[in-house]
């Protein structure tokens, strides 16, 4: 089974944390390996699905054989009070069986995420998005700092993935920097899943 596919897995709200995700994508695809976008369907607070049927446009639902069958999965939520999205959660929640299979192990992996403020709580959200990632014995891809808009980047991105600060002005536009710090993640994971599947 083709497994040199990079899964890019993310709930977005307002629409920042999915142009991250495209542009993790635009990386990927510098180096000419497949990737599927995947999102995750709301849910109610009382953590119902609110609407099951996959939508007509857009990134199509993830399923658990995204997740076998991918080379490295990339994952993506907006900052809740210092945690991922309940929508994402749901899904990373129902991935018990993945882990007492080990299915996912030693697949690479990155987290990215949005704020609406600076310090917004990206870091927390990126380490939750690493602990999931831990539990199924993945390989933690970071942001090294010689992507060199990490060091000159006046909004998002950290050392521990791709992030974007809205500033409250819900601005989902991604600045120059962040936008370079997710692409290159995007390459530096495709090359990691290209090395693996040799």
């Amino acid at each position: 089974m083709e497994k040199s596919f990079l899964l890019i897995l993310f709930y977005s709200a307002s629409g920042s944390v999915k142009n991250l995700a495209h542009a993790i994508a635009d990386g990927a695809e510098e180096q000419d390996i497949k990737v599927k976008l995947r999102t995750v369907p709301k849910i109610s607070s009382n953590s119902e699905i609110i609407n099951p049927k996959v939508p007509d446009t857009g990134e199509v639902y993830c399923s658990k054989e995204d997740l076998i069958n991918c080379g490295g999965i990339a994952i993506g939520s907006p900052t809740r009070f210092g945690s991922m999205a309940a929508p994402l959660k749901h899904f990373l929640d129902s991935t018990g069986d993945l882990w007492s299979t080990n299915a996912l192990e030693d697949k690479p992996g990155i987290a990215f995420t949005s704020t609406g403020s600076m310090h917004g709580g990206q870091e927390i959200t990126l380490f939750n998005i690493h602990t999931f990632m831990l539990h199924h014995g993945m390989i933690i891809c970071g942001t090294p700092y010689s992507f060199k808009e990490l060091n000159k980047t006046k909004s998002g991105g950290t050392p521990y993935g791709a992030s974007h600060v809205e500033n409250f002005n819900s601005s989902t536009e991604l600045s120059r920097d962040e936008y370079e710090i997710a692409k290159k993640s995007g390459v530096r994971i495709a090359k990691l899943i290209n090395k693996i599947n040799v």
